[in-house]
């Protein structure tokens, strides 16, 4: 191998990986149109806005993921989920690239159905939001931006 390939090899060793996230669209029969939104705290992305999620963890379906993250950050249960979309978000600027894979679910009727906030260190709190009044596209966390700029409508899937 020629000195340049294994420079160049060397130097893509020491770059860090992508993350692989799932970002929760959740929707419920008393909230029609609407999704769970919340305003980010912490270091990454603090004071934009947010749907539930996290990382996929080892050996995890995305389905898993999606019901985990968001019982764990709501209290809420979803049934129902499907695939609807992924981005691939990188900001160079802060090191971040992730590749978040979006999955939309429906609350259970027999359970809660309104989200409180399970980790307000990590969030100000969720609402719910029409899909179609989002608040504007450098106020969304990266993910959820590139998400809306795809066109998708996860609302009617």
């Amino acid at each position: 191998m020629d000195k340049m390939c294994v420079q160049d090899a060397s130097m893509q060793a020491n770059k860090p990986r992508p993350g692989v996230g799932v970002a929760a669209i959740v929707t419920s029969d008393k909230h029609p149109r609407c999704v769970i939104l919340g305003k980010r705290k912490g270091k990454i992305g603090s004071g934009l806005y947010q749907l539930p999620g996290g990382h996929l963890e080892f050996g995890e379906s995305w389905e898993d993921a999606a019901i985990r993250e968001v019982l764990e950050e709501t209290g809420l249960h979803i049934t129902n989920i499907c695939f609807c979309g992924a981005v691939n978000s990188v900001v160079p600027e802060i090191d971040y690239h992730y590749v978040t894979i979006f999955m939309k679910g429906s609350i259970e009727q027999c359970g809660p159905s309104e989200p409180q906030n399970l980790e307000p260190d990590k969030c100000e709190g969720w609402e719910w939001i029409e899909w179609g009044d989002l608040p504007e596209a450098d106020l969304l966390f990266y993910a959820l931006k590139d998400f809306t700029l795809t066109g998708i409508n996860p609302i009617d899937m």
